[in-house]
């Protein structure tokens, strides 16, 4: 049974003063110590839609600074609190702020739903019950079993250049340094060890326009795209283990765009594929693999992101999986548990809400999930 949290020992330190007052949004502050429901309502209802992360940033700093156990930094929207406590080994425990654009989902509400009390409101399963869950524990955790780096980042959400972590990676680097690393992506409470990879490449065709009236007189662009929409409508996805796990790569069209009137045979046209690969493989063995299922057309590479092994061989990872109770299962989708990988930094995934239902405008996580996440993470913390 994982430890209650009440009464265990927490030293603020005699000043809390914070002047920025972009740290309360509409009245909002946030209290560690707080009924974990309460905290994870008031992170939700702090808007924080990628590239407007300031005030749940100033938020959390201001939340951890009283902390004497915790040496809190900033770096533009990243916010890290650590604890140097001379443990012989170092654990990084990660979310990102932002969200998705809103869709009319905030502020949030609580409710019922199948008899079970969830959260509804953007961001209540990506990430934000799991950076709640964070907040909680860093504060709470003044004498954890391991060293501990609790890391908040913006800009997840949109491209990779300028994501947060990507950012104190190659600024600060050793602010990653750790034995072992968890992404608090929403798992449902369940640990899902890496991630895929994902390319995305567009394949060009050249015509000659001509009157639609007259086609033979041109060549159609557009068709020329045929025989790659029938490898892709006739690809079967590899089903491969990896370290224990199964994962399923996937290969679909995902954008095309040709034409230029209705009365005119188009000289251009372009397919975008994306392809999701196991992480077995490096990026340029996908590059690779994808440039020969399509000879003959040219071929561009617009967007990569490299997988990451499931990590589950590290001491760290199996007495955490042990502490979960539940066996790992692959995640499907790319995250940044591939930074820490690249890092040489082993790395899971692990949060409250149910990916599924990430970035829908109806998202909604229990309650319980979110509690049962910061009690198994508390158990595999506490001295």
């Amino acid at each position: 049974m994982a430890p209650s949290l009440t009464g265990w020992s927490v030293k603020p330190r005699e000043e809390n003063r914070f002047s920025d007052p972009r740290a309360r949004y509409s009245g909002l502050m946030l209290d560690p110590a707080a009924d974990l429901a309460g905290l994870f309502q008031a992170v939700v209802d702090i808007e924080s839609v990628s590239g407007n992360e300031a005030a749940l940033a100033d938020a959390v700093e201001q939340a951890l600074r009283p902390y004497r156990h915790l040496e809190v930094s900033r770096q533009g929207n990243v916010v890290v609190a650590r604890t140097d406590l001379g443990r012989p080994q170092r654990v990084v425990i990660a979310g990102h702020l932002d969200t998705v654009p809103l869709a009319g989902n905030l502020p949030s509400r609580r409710e019922v739903r199948a008899g079970e009390p969830v959260l509804t409101g953007r961001g209540s399963v990506d990430m934000k019950g799991g950076v709640a869950v964070q907040i909680a524990l860093a504060a709470a955790l003044d004498q954890p079993r391991h060293d501990l780096c609790w890391l908040f980042y913006d800009n997840e959400e949109v491209a990779a250049d300028k994501n947060g972590l990507g950012r104190l990676a190659a600024a600060d680097p050793a602010q990653l340094a750790a034995d072992f690393a968890i992404l608090m992506e929403p798992t449902a409470g369940l640990v899902e060890g890496g991630c895929q990879g994902s390319l995305r490449v567009v394949l060009e065709t050249a015509g000659r326009s001509a009157h639609a009236a007259r086609s033979w007189l041109g060549r159609n662009a557009i068709h020329g795209l045929g025989p790659a929409l029938a490898v892709l409508s006739s690809y079967s996805g590899r089903e491969i283990d990896v370290d224990g796990l199964p994962y399923r790569e996937g290969l679909n069209a995902v954008r095309v765009a040709g034409g230029l009137a209705g009365n005119v045979i188009p000289d251009k046209a372009s397919l975008e594929v994306n392809y999701r690969f196991a992480p077995d493989k490096t990026l340029a063995e996908a590059e690779a693999y994808v440039r020969s299922l399509f000879p003959g057309y040219a071929l561009r590479v617009v967007d990569a992101a490299p997988p990451a092994r499931p990590g589950l061989g590290s001491p760290l990872a199996a007495d955490f999986l042990a502490a979960v109770g539940q066996p790992a299962r692959p995640k499907y989708g790319w995250t940044d548990v591939a930074r820490f990988a690249a890092l040489g930094v082993p790395a899971v995934n692990f949060g409250p809400g149910d990916p599924n239902l990430a970035h829908t405008d109806d998202e909604f996580a229990p309650l319980s999930q979110v509690t049962a996440c910061r009690d198994a993470l508390a158990d595999w913390l506490a001295p």
